[in-house]
């Protein structure tokens, strides 16, 4: 069994995004259940890349996948609690990327829950891997830690 993260804080990300909590986040423990958060994992990155210019959902025609995600846990959230979503480029492969990513309650120091995401980029047509496109590479360098 892997060793439980450090807490991280705002100065480990490059970026922030806001996400909103919605009434259907909370399960039956009064609390954002944890599947949820993989899903602001998602959202955090796909709206950055799609802001950026570098993904369109229904036209490229490549895209990334994801392979592999994590989450660590140290606080609860609750809807209505407005949250603000870190993300950092830890690794930039050739074909693949890994980000860091921190929800946080909207102006707090530290993370109430972090981990990590990686794409994987492929045809979309064939869902086998290729070179990340250039412009995506160079969006996604800036968020380099």
């Amino acid at each position: 069994m892997s060793e439980r993260p450090s807490r991280s804080s705002r100065a480990d990300y490059r970026l922030f995004r806001p996400i909103a909590t919605r009434w259907m986040d909370n399960d039956v423990y009064g609390h954002v259940n944890n599947v949820v958060y993989y899903s602001y994992f998602d959202t955090a990155v796909n709206g950055y890349l799609i802001e950026q210019g570098v993904l369109d959902i229904v036209e490229s025609g490549v895209v990334g996948l994801v392979v592999e995600t994590a989450c660590a846990y140290f606080e609860s959230i609750a809807f209505p609690d407005p949250l603000e979503a870190g993300v950092a480029v830890t690794k930039l492969g050739r074909s693949s990327v890994r980000y860091a990513i921190g929800i946080f309650k909207a102006g707090a120091e530290l993370a109430a829950a972090q981990g990590h995401f990686v794409h994987v980029y492929v045809d979309r047509a064939t869902q086998r891997p290729v070179e990340m496109p250039a412009q995506t590479r160079r969006v996604l360098d800036a968020l380099k830690l």
